[in-house]
């Protein structure tokens, strides 16, 4: 009777089992990195949650804790009952909503311009608008308040609206995505006998789902947090935007606990932004992702 042979074992299979045996603990490592930094980004939503639950004085105090002792609501009926929150979260949907609708018009139009047309002065154009992303808001801010004052807009929202529907991250995303569509299917349309209008409409806009996805998020979370040029041209406490409202909340004397009435209204104010992100969320991974900005 024979004995079996044992089996000779090829160099390189004792490495394959060795890596096979490394995944799994790469794996485990990797989740647990991603829940840590997932806790981290959390936490403070989570925080202010807390902050807007917690009693008057309490969420001042130094002792820390993760949970108040006694959870209530004061915060809200007080801040709802004494100020115009819903006037204030009307106010910004009204400028975000508009200024976002505006805003996403004029990038696509001005992005396939500046992508698909030869013009003299192409480059020019596109270097100033360039340009205008390194300017600062302070140095044209006199300047556009008193062409607003001029047009009698100040304490209205078009004042808001209007000088922010012209978007320069917009056009150069839109640009960078209109370029990776094909010349041959515009020419195409041409070819059939549509015009300018009808082949942007019919050819170009149906394959830019992606690229209206991240135009639209990033418009509408910009115009809902914009805070400096809405604090100059509103002015009456009824026209207040929701981030320039919640500055005057922190100097309110009719709250014993100002923090606490500010983070009751920015729980309720952080659930539109929430809500865009959510149904565009699938075209603003594709857009980005296709627009390469990293």
């Amino acid at each position: 009777m024979t004995t079996p042979r044992p089996r000779a074992v090829s160099p390189g299979e004792g490495d394959r089992s060795g890596l096979r045996s490394t995944r799994p603990r790469r794996h485990w490592l990797l989740f647990a990195a991603l829940a840590i930094l997932a806790a981290l980004m959390v936490f403070p939503l989570y925080w202010m949650v807390v902050s807007a639950l917690t009693p008057g004085g309490q969420s001042q105090s130094a002792e820390f804790y993760l949970w108040p002792d006694q959870p209530t609501l004061s915060n809200y009926t007080e801040v709802f009952s004494t100020q115009p929150v819903w006037r204030w979260i009307g106010n910004s949907l009204l400028i975000s909503c508009v200024t976002t609708a505006l805003s996403v018009v004029v990038s696509l139009g001005a992005g396939y311009a500046l992508a698909k047309f030869r013009f003299t002065g192409k480059g020019i154009l596109y270097a100033a608008f360039m340009v205008t992303i390194m300017i600062p808001i302070q140095v044209t801010l006199v300047p556009s308040f008193l062409v607003v004052a001029r047009l009698g807009l100040v304490d209205s929202p078009w004042a808001v609206i209007l000088p922010t529907a012209f978007d320069v991250v917009g056009i150069f995303i839109a640009r960078q995505f209109m370029l990776g569509v094909p010349d041959a299917l515009i020419e195409a349309a041409r070819v059939d006998g549509a015009g300018e209008f009808r082949a942007f409409f019919s050819v170009v806009l149906p394959t830019s789902g992606p690229l209206v996805g991240v135009l639209v998020i990033l418009a509408f979370m910009t115009r809902w947090n914009d805070f400096l040029w809405p604090m100059v041209v509103l002015q009456g406490n009824e026209s207040f935007t929701v981030p320039v409202a919640l500055s005057t909340l922190t100097n309110n004397p009719a709250f014993a606990s100002p923090w606490g009435a500010v983070m009751a209204v920015a729980t309720i104010t952080v659930l539109p932004i929430l809500a865009v992100f959510l149904v565009f969320q699938r075209q603003f991974v594709q857009g980005i992702s296709s627009t390469g900005i990293k």
